[in-house]
């Protein structure tokens, strides 16, 4: 029997969709108006790098904000946040403001991201925590696809164009979320009620350390190198143009949005670990294949294998952090850390990977990428599986569950 997903969690999914597509206009512009303040390419460039790196700095701060606060707020004032940092942006009068304008966001962006996926947690049931991950993330996947289309024309009327739409879908997203889930987590909850998980507590349990290691490498992966050596692969090595760049990103999230929901569901229905394991091998084989393809249809191909493998892993391994924390514990630390895993593979993976590249070859660069996806592959063989054998008639049973999942091992 398929258990019903709260409202809320279909306002937070509405909600990623409408932030995802908003950031999605700003990318096609953002490099281009840096460039407009008379900047070279590497000026340009460390904008974008400005805004990972202050998410990732912030992290930690965020995660302790919602344990103070209460996911609610700290959600709200994230997109308000970052959407007075966009909007100020379509203003930004010269470099050095423009910088400013997107590390804020930067902040934004991290204190939403950290107090959604704690709401998505104690909003869904534990035996639907996978299929609501799927969904959310779902959400951000096809903002993400659709956003660039809709910023390629508004960048034709003007630059700063796509900085104001961006701004007024954060705001829309504000203003849809705050009324439908005012009243369900508001603020923290009294002592006696939940408690709060620390980060150091979680790292105790296999699982966890196991999703720490995969979402590295998942950063390393999607976030890192898929952006930054796949169109350069796809130009120098096939000899192809850049539309067939814009091909292999775009049959990966292909892959990756029609794999996200099933994988939710079978992490609800069979465990976190099979999707995981499964995801963690076929991305690990798809990745190293990329470097050895000589043919833009099998280059393609494999791009479809590695979304797909990104697909199986994400939903999951939420529905395991998850699991760790508990529906009654509050774990911004703990999602924290595992955000700042994933960034800070974001950012080590391409310098390591293109490293790699010039002086080995696209190859080893991309064999070395899929190396990474086996080190988190030998975490998870060893990771207890997590699902709580909830039973209906029993509300203790994910308390139980919960204490042996970070319990001594």
């Amino acid at each position: 029997m398929t258990v019903r997903l709260p409202r809320e969690i279909w306002v937070l999914v509405v909600a990623a969709f409408v932030v995802a597509i908003g950031f999605g206009i700003v990318a096609p512009a953002l490099p281009a108006f840096a460039r407009s303040f008379d900047v070279g390419y590497a000026a340009a460039a460390a904008v974008i790098s400005l805004f990972a790196g202050f998410r990732l700095a912030f992290a930690p701060i965020g995660g302790r904000l919602v344990g103070r606060f209460g996911e609610l707020r700290v959600y709200t004032v994230g997109l308000l946040l970052a959407a007075a940092s966009v909007g100020a942006t379509a203003f930004a009068q010269n470099y050095w403001q423009l910088l400013v304008f997107r590390g804020v966001g930067g902040i934004g962006s991290t204190m939403f991201t950290v107090s959604a996926i704690s709401l998505l947690i104690r909003l869904a049931p534990p035996e639907a925590r996978g299929r609501a991950s799927g969904m959310w993330a779902t959400g951000f996947l096809l903002g993400n696809i659709t956003g660039p289309l809709v910023g390629g024309g508004l960048i034709a009327v003007s630059l700063r164009a796509p900085f104001l739409v961006y701004a007024a879908a954060l705001l829309l997203a504000t203003a849809l979320s705050l009324p439908l889930l005012r009243g369900r987590v508001g603020g923290p909850a009294p002592a006696d009620e939940e408690v709060s998980l620390t980060f150091g507590r979680a790292a105790r349990h296999a699982t966890y350390r196991a999703s720490l290691v995969a979402s590295f490498a998942n950063g390393w992966t999607v976030f890192g190198v898929r952006v930054a050596l796949v169109p350069l692969f796809v130009v120098e090595a096939l000899r192809q143009s850049e539309t067939w760049a814009g091909m292999a990103l775009a049959v990966f999230a292909a892959g990756n949005a029609a794999t996200l929901l099933w994988s939710g569901r079978v992490a609800d229905r069979r465990g976190r670990k099979p999707p995981v394991i499964a995801g963690l091998v076929v991305s690990a084989l798809a990745t190293a294949g990329l470097g050895l393809a000589e043919v833009p249809w099998i280059f393609l191909g494999l791009s479809v294998l590695a979304g797909v493998g990104s697909g199986l892993i994400n939903p999951a391994m939420t529905a395991a952090v998850a699991d760790v924390i508990g529906s009654r514990a509050r774990g911004g630390t703990v999602l924290a850390g595992f955000q700042m895993a994933a960034d800070v593979g974001a950012i080590v993976g391409p310098l390591a990977a293109g490293a790699v590249a010039e002086a080995a070859g696209f190859r080893w660069a991309f064999g070395v990428t899929g190396l990474v996806s086996v080190l988190a592959l030998l975490f998870w063989v060893r990771a207890p599986e997590t699902l709580p054998p909830v039973d209906r008639c029993d509300p203790t049973a994910e308390a139980v569950a919960g204490e042996r999942a970070v319990g001594t091992e």
